[in-house]
């Protein structure tokens, strides 16, 4: 027919060259939009139906290449991409910007008391165990065990480090102890991550070839996988953390914030988030989330099935996970 979408789109990949950073960060802007959680539940199965037709070799009518990528990216911003589940609200990569905006502001404004620092570092850990179950990589399920030693662990270690590094700046300048609740939240991740995700860990996530077809799972592959990502996230945190305390600890200073206190937790909120705007989708884009690693790093049993299989291939493939 005329006029009708060609079906060689490859939707498989994102739209943007993602060997550049240029390319994934463009990505990544649109993967973490806020606005994506104003779409229905409605809005949502529409865009699903339209990408898994595609696939399937139907055009929906009416259909353009621009309209074929936006139902594309709404997909991929609400299903998870092994699973295809739909995940939960607050784990979806677009709720990152409003939820760590409010979670981090909270936790930079009421860093003095400690009941409150103990508080916010467990509502931003029971967050993170969310965001990181919704984008593991792999379809291999998790127990309930697993998950409930995961978010312990993580929050234990948030806390104790929060109100451990607290104690120690009561002697130093007040401006240094802004900076604690960015180091418990460094630490945290380096623990929740690995701990929400350990089934990879023990059984490795998937690893494919260039066309997508599985080779086998891979534990080295999830640990350079996991090890990415607990980078992206501290690096994802450190605008976010850092220049805000920079700016309210002169802000504090001037009598215009003096005289209107209450004006403090919303500015410190706002300027987190004009952060965030950027460092999340910045940050996401810094390792490619379709990572490859060489045959010869994977461990001995699988690199010598797939040379027996193909003895040509010489790097594999496999979903980070964010």
């Amino acid at each position: 027919k005329m006029g009708e979408l060609p079906l060689d789109i490859n939707i498989q990949e994102p739209r943007w060259d993602q060997s550049t950073f240029l390319g994934r960060a463009r990505h990544f802007f649109t993967v973490t939009d806020p606005r994506n959680l104003l779409l229905s539940g409605a809005q949502l199965e529409a865009s699903r139906n339209i990408v898994q037709n595609y696939r399937a070799g139907v055009v929906t009518p009416g259909l353009t290449e621009d309209k074929l990528w936006r139902a594309k990216y709404v997909y991929d911003s609400a299903f998870h991409p092994d699973t295809g589940e739909k995940v939960v609200l607050i784990g979806r990569m677009s709720a990152q910007v409003p939820m760590n905006m409010t979670i981090t502001g909270c936790m930079l404004t009421f860093y003095r008391q400690t009941p409150t620092v103990v508080f916010w570092q467990w509502v931003n850990q029971s967050f993170n165990a969310v965001v990181n179950y919704s984008n593991r990589s792999g379809d291999a399920p998790i127990t309930v065990r697993q998950l409930g030693t995961a978010y312990v662990s993580a929050t234990t270690g948030a806390v104790a480090t929060a109100l451990g590094l607290k104690s120690l700046t009561k002697h130093l300048p007040p401006l240094v102890s802004r900076f604690v609740p960015f180091a418990a939240v460094a630490a945290a991740n380096c623990i929740n991550i690995p701990l929400m995700r350990q089934r990879e860990l023990q059984v490795g996530i998937p690893v494919t070839d260039e066309a997508g077809q599985r080779l086998g799972h891979s534990v080295a592959a999830a640990k350079r996988g996991i090890f990415q990502v607990v980078v992206s996230r501290i690096c994802m945190a450190i605008p976010a953390m850092a220049i805000p305390p920079v700016i309210m600890d002169a802000l504090e200073k001037k009598d215009f914030l003096k005289r209107r206190p209450w004006l403090g937790a919303p500015l410190q909120v706002g300027l987190v988030g004009f952060c965030l705007v950027f460092a999340t989708p910045l940050c996401c884009a810094l390792f490619p989330q379709r990572s490859s690693i060489h045959v010869s790093r994977l461990e001995p049993e699988l690199r010598a099935q797939i040379r027996e299989q193909n003895p040509s291939i010489e790097v594999v493939y496999y979903n980070k996970g964010l």
